[in-house]
């Protein structure tokens, strides 16, 4: 895990502290691959179906990037699996 800080002065200080969990992203994007395989695609299918980049679906499965809500939901339909399907690891 790792923390980045902002601190924002405009007559008040304010600590504003991002922290992503690397394992969690590691473990989420191992869930995503292991999904994708099992509907027998490559990484440039799912991008390709779902509108997306390979290098992107390439960054999410290697754990390297932290997606948004929306791209998770796009690749979830495309592999027509329940969101929910994505988080059970």
């Amino acid at each position: 895990m790792y923390a980045i800080i902002f601190f924002i002065h405009n007559g008040n200080h304010c600590l504003v502290i991002n922290v992503v969990d690397k394992k969690f992203l590691v473990a989420f994007g191992k869930n995503l691959k292991s999904i994708r395989k099992n509907h027998i695609l490559s990484q440039a299918e799912l991008a390709a179906d779902a509108d997306l980049t390979l290098s992107q679906i390439a960054r999410i499965e290697t754990g390297r990037i932290n997606t948004t809500i929306c791209t998770v939901k796009r690749i979830a339909k495309t592999l027509k699996v329940d969101i929910s399907d994505l988080f059970k690891f």
